[in-house]
């Protein structure tokens, strides 16, 4: 199937890559995660102050809290993590954009990006560990695309408890590989955030269905 361009999940992509080629390039990846990641501990009071102190970085000149979560999209810690990002992006987003519109997909990137956000601050709300990457707002186009896309199986697939079966399934799917994942990246010292990734596609399922009525409302 061939399908037309998708120039809202080009465009996501490229500002991503533009933006961590700049960080590379200067060789501030870990004052970029400081200054543009989100960080849990900012949100509490006098949590600017201790940030600063912890890293000894002035964060006077740090993104504003608020909208570190989507400035945290466009900062990631390695070439690996970046590929896998945009890899993912650029397969989901393609048929996510064909489906809810450019409008529609840069919505739930963007709605994806804060709610991932809130559930990574939801788990640990003091934690001074930046959060960096599109994982979480990435994983928000994955929800829509499982649930867009996913096949659905069984005869109960016809009827609307068939259909709450089918998103139980992929949620619990995800969170479990989630799960997986970050007690094996904590097994070898590094992390991810499970709770961000698992937010985002939680997400990308509930808005999935609302964004393409939104998109059809006056058809």
């Amino acid at each position: 199937m061939r399908l037309p361009p998708s120039r809202a999940t080009f465009v996501i992509g490229a500002l991503t890559a533009v933006a961590w080629a700049g960080v590379a390039l200067t060789g501030a990846t870990e004052m970029a995660a400081v200054l543009a990641g989100f960080i849990p501990e900012r949100l509490a009071p006098g949590g600017d102050a201790m940030t600063s102190a912890s890293y000894g970085i002035p964060i006077a000149q740090a993104v504003p809290v608020w909208l570190t979560p989507l400035s945290a999209t466009l900062v990631h810690g390695g070439l690996l993590h970046l590929v896998f990002n945009l890899l993912m992006l650029g397969f989901c987003g393609r048929f996510v954009e064909v489906v809810l519109g450019a409008r529609g997909l840069v919505a739930l990137y963007l709605v994806g990006a804060y709610v991932a956000a809130a559930a990574q601050f939801a788990v640990d709300p003091g934690s001074l560990a930046p959060m960096i990457g599109a994982s979480g707002a990435i994983s928000a186009l994955f929800g829509a695309y499982a649930l867009l896309f996913g096949e659905r199986r069984g005869r109960l697939a016809d009827h609307r408890f068939g259909k709450a079966l089918h998103v139980l399934w992929l949620a619990a799917a995800w969170i479990g590989f989630q799960l997986l994942v970050g007690f094996a990246t904590t097994q070898a010292g590094a992390a991810i955030a499970v709770a961000a990734h698992i937010g985002g596609f939680i997400a990308g399922l509930v808005l999935a269905k609302p964004l393409l009525r939104w998109r059809y409302r006056h058809a």
